[in-house]
């Protein structure tokens, strides 16, 4: 037993983590579910795999064993929406991280339309608007169990729960358009016109258009007379 102060890793990390293949694969990951950094992905993975491993453990048990435990682990398994109550053992072992990922809470509030997108679906379970059963649960990573599903919904004293609040969502995924009345543009004041008598309108109309007159060949200068 460790020192209780120190924290310890609840997750165990790849054996080739600098695969180009496995790196593209995580970094999807991490875009798709929303994801704040990789550590999260690993506690899925990690989780994932102790899931398969039980399920092997029971393939390779006896049959008095084998049957006390595996109806109760797959009931605890479709409880949490892992997997339909009608599943196997065997389809223990076809469970991918994916099939984790669509139970976090995060997950499950974009996929209802509370939230436009992934992230701010993240935001919304972080800052404590979204509420399970009448609980405000603010962990993004929080696996929703099945009949919890249909109990997500805006916590009653989020400013949230007003339909007509900008970060609302509106019917059929588009945002709820913003009234921005213009301001007219006000015209400055005209410039008054001087009167013009009709003597210098005359003299205008008489002045000739100036021509341009090219300059003459400059003259050779004359020598000067030598002096004596």
């Amino acid at each position: 037993m460790g020192d209780p102060r120190k924290p310890r890793k609840t997750y165990e990390t790849p054996r080739h983590p600098w695969r180009k293949e496995q790196l593209e694969a995580e970094l999807h990951l991490l875009g798709e579910y929303g994801l704040r950094n990789k550590r999260e992905l690993r506690r899925h993975e990690t989780m994932l795999s102790k899931i398969r491993g039980i399920a092997r453990t029971l393939l390779g048990a006896s049959e008095d064993a084998k049957s006390q435990i595996e109806s109760q682990y797959l009931k605890r398994l479709a409880r949490l929406g892992i997997l339909p109550e009608s599943a196997s053992v065997d389809n223990i072992l076809d469970l991918n991280v994916k099939d984790l990922m669509e139970r976090r809470l995060q997950t499950i509030v974009y996929r209802s339309g509370l939230a436009r997108s992934i992230h701010q679906a993240r935001q919304f379970v972080s800052h404590g608007h979204i509420s399970v059963a009448n609980e405000i649960v603010s962990v993004p990573s929080y696996i929703v169990k099945r009949d919890e599903e249909s109990r997500i919904a805006f916590d009653q004293r989020s400013p949230l729960t007003n339909a007509q609040h900008p970060a609302r969502a509106a019917p059929g995924g588009k945002r709820l358009a913003r009234v921005i009345e213009e301001a007219p543009i006000v015209a400055g004041p005209a410039m008054p016109v001087l009167p013009v008598s009709p003597e210098i309108k005359e003299e205008v109309q008489a002045e000739q258009p100036l021509e341009l007159v090219e300059p003459e060949e400059e003259l050779t200068a004359e020598p000067e007379p030598e002096k004596k």
